[in-house]
C-alpha cells in the first residue's frame, strides 16, 4: 500500500551501512550512513520523528480523516488517568489488545546490536504511530510488543471493535508483505506478527491503579483482558485471534471469523476459556483480516492483486454551472448552440 514505504527506509539503510551485511558503505547518504556511524537518538529521531507521522502514512491518516493523539502516556488512557493515586475503581467496557512481534532476536545473527536496535524500534514507532491514528492507546511496551486499549467513555464499543480491527489489520499488511520483502533479500528469517483482541464490558472490566506510588499504573483487571494475550498465542504468523465479543460486536463481518479449532483440527482449541458449571465457554476465532482489509472504503485492489490507498475525490469550490460560461463561450458548438 505504500504508506509505509518512509518507514521502509531507515531498515533498509541500516542494514546496508552494517558492517556484517557485506553491502558498500559508500553508495549510503550522508544520513542513511549516520545510522551506523556514532549512532545516537537524535540521528534516529531525524529518521523517524516520535510525534510526527512519516509523508506516507500522514497522507493515509489525511485521507482517513482522522488525527493521531500524540499527547499520551503509558499506562494512563486519559479516560480514566484520574484513578492514578486514587483509592477508586471503575466499571467500563475496553477492547484489549496484545501486538507480539517475533522473530527479532534472530537479526542478532546477522546485524550488529545498533542495526537490531534501529530496525526493532522503526517497527515499534511504525506500530505505535498507526495505532494512534484508529485512535488505540498505547498500555505497555512489551518487548518488541505492545499491549494496547480502543476505546474508552466517548466511543461506543461497535465503534471501538472496528478501529481495533482496522489498526490490526492495516499493521499485519505491513509486517507480511513491506518488511518481508527485505528479509527475504537479506536470506534470514521473516519477522512477523501475531495478535489477540478481545472486548469486556462495563460488568467484565474493572479499572484501577495497580502497583506502589510511581510504579504504578492505571489499568483493568478483566479476564478478557487477559484473554487478548493468551489468544496470540494461539494466531498463526501474521494472524489475528479474536474472542466472541469481538464477533458479536460485529455483525456484518461474520464471514470472516473462523473458529480455532477449525484449522488447528483439535476440538480442545474451540473454546479459550471455559467455567463448566457455569456453562461459560468462550470461544475464540481466526480473523480473516486480508479479506475485511480489501472490504474497507479506503482500500482499493489493483490489476495485479496488490492493495492500494484509495484517493478521496477533489471537490473543486465554486462549481457552478454560471462559472464555466466564460470557458464555453469560446467553443460555441458547446453553448447556447447560436452561431
Amino acid at each position: 500500500m505504500h504508506i509505509f514505504d518512509d518507514y521502509v527506509k531507515p531498515i533498509r539503510a541500516a542494514i546496508a551501512a552494517d558492517p556484517k551485511s557485506g553491502k558498500l558503505y559508500e553508495t549510503l547518504s550522508f544520513s542513511e550512513r549516520s545510522l551506523q556511524k556514532g549512532l545516537d537518538f537524535k540521528v534516529f529521531n531525524q529518521q523517524v520523528p516520535e510525534k510526527r507521522l512519516l509523508p506516507n502514512l500522514a497522507d493515509f491518516a489525511r485521507e482517513l480523516g482522522l488525527t493521531p493523539n500524540f499527547e499520551q502516556g503509558l499506562g494512563l488512557h486519559p479516560d480514566f488517568s484520574h484513578l492514578k493515586h486514587s483509592e477508586s475503581l471503575e466499571d467500563h467496557y475496553i477492547v484489549s489488545m496484545f501486538v507480539d512481534i517475533k522473530g527479532s532476536t534472530n537479526l542478532f545473527k546477522k546485524y550488529t546490536p545498533r542495526t537490531v536496535w534501529i530496525i526493532t524500534n522503526t517497527i515499534q514507532r511504525a506500530a505505535i504511530h498507526t495505532c494512534l491514528i484508529f485512535g488505540g492507546y498505547v498500555h505497555r511496551l512489551q518487548g518488541d510488543g505492545l499491549f494496547v486499549y480502543f476505546g474508552g467513555k466517548n466511543m461506543k464499543p461497535d465503534l471501538a471493535v472496528k478501529r481495533a480491527l482496522q489498526f490490526s489489520s492495516v499493521f499485519t499488511y505491513f509486517v507480511k508483505e513491506d518488511l518481508k520483502n527485505i528479509f527475504i533479500e537479506q536470506g534470514i528469517e521473516n519477522i512477523y506478527t501475531r495478535i489477540g483482541i478481545d472486548l469486556g464490558y462495563d460488568t467484565d472490566v474493572i479499572w484501577g491503579m495497580a502497583g506502589i506510588g510511581e510504579i504504578s499504573e492505571v489499568t483493568t483487571c478483566s479476564l478478557h483482558t487477559s484473554l487478548a494475550s493468551k489468544m496470540q498465542s494461539y494466531a498463526v504468523s501474521n494472524g489475528i485471534v479474536v474472542g466472541d465479543h469481538v464477533k458479536n460486536e460485529s455483525p456484518a463481518l461474520t464471514e470472516f471469523y473462523t473458529p480455532v479449532c477449525h484449522r488447528t483440527q483439535r476440538e480442545n482449541d474451540r473454546y479459550i476459556f471455559q467455567i463448566p458449571e457455569e456453562r461459560f465457554n468462550y470461544t475464540q476465532y481466526d480473523f480473516n483480516w486480508l479479506n475485511f482489509l480489501k472490504r474497507q472504503d479506503f482500500i482499493a485492489t489493483d490489476l495485479s492483486g496488490q492493495l492500494q490507498l484509495k484517493q478521496k475525490a477533489v471537490v473543486i469550490p465554486n462549481r457552478n454551472i454560471a462559472n464555466l460560461a466564460p470557458i464555453a463561450a469560446v467553443s460555441k458548438p458547446y453553448y447556447g448552440f447560436e452561431s
